[in-house]
């Protein structure tokens, strides 16, 4: 099985020197590039393939911010996990605006930080529920999600079933398919199941780009 190819973007080498240590003993995954700030990254990215990229959001000559719109824009394969000391939500919502794909603290259990690569890389969005809930009004503000306000598809809740709007729900609240599979004494297999019935009824493929659409759904509903 190939391993998840991880880089790591901080300007903190003795916290990457900790984060390489941590994922190169997981026998599905390997470091295979560092990088102090967004530019050396990009650089870099031009002669590597990389699955999935712990970033820090505060770095020189280019932030996390401005990094993951850049690599989103070359490499939009690439999942983007924000690793920050900082519980800074204007940051961790223009970041996550741009693309990236969950935003973790950097004082996480080092169980949670694999899972979440393993996640990202699985194609899932990992967020605490405060920073769900605000990305997601945070987008419906700026129009950010698909272009039609809602997809042609679906115009209202009965489109989808009641299994399908409790998961809906559910990732509003920045689940990720493991724990809904728990929450509701479900396979992950069947929650992801549930999950691509959702993106196809709403037009999407984008976890969050759902979840705003559900929540509009939802608000044109009370």
């Amino acid at each position: 099985m190939d391993k998840i190819r991880v880089m790591l973007i901080d300007d903190q080498v003795l916290l990457r020197e900790g984060l390489k240590t941590i994922v190169n003993l997981q026998d599905d995954m390997e470091v295979l590039m560092e990088a102090d700030n967004g530019q050396m990254a990009l650089e870099m990215l031009k002669d590597t393939k990389i699955d999935v990229i712990l970033m820090d959001i505060r770095m020189p000559v280019m932030n996390g911010v401005k990094a993951t719109a850049a690599i989103k824009k070359y490499y939009p394969g690439t999942a983007i996990i924000i690793l920050t000391t900082f519980d800074d939500d204007d940051y961790i919502i223009e970041a996550l605006s741009n693309g990236a794909d969950g935003y973790l603290l950097k004082d996480i259990d080092a169980h949670i930080l694999i899972e979440s690569i393993r996640e990202a890389h699985g194609g899932q969005m990992m967020l605490p529920a405060k920073i769900a809930s605000k990305l997601a009004s945070h987008l419906m503000d700026k129009h950010i999600y698909l272009p039609q306000k809602l997809s042609e598809q679906v115009s209202d809740l009965d489109a989808l079933t009641q299994r399908e709007l409790e998961i809906g729900k559910l990732m509003s609240e920045g689940m990720s398919n493991n724990e809904i599979a728990k929450q509701l004494y479900l396979s992950e297999g069947t929650v992801k199941n549930y999950v691509s019935e959702i993106y196809s009824k709403l037009g999407t493929n984008n976890r969050m780009h759902a979840v705003t659409m559900i929540m509009q759904l939802l608000e044109q509903n009370n």
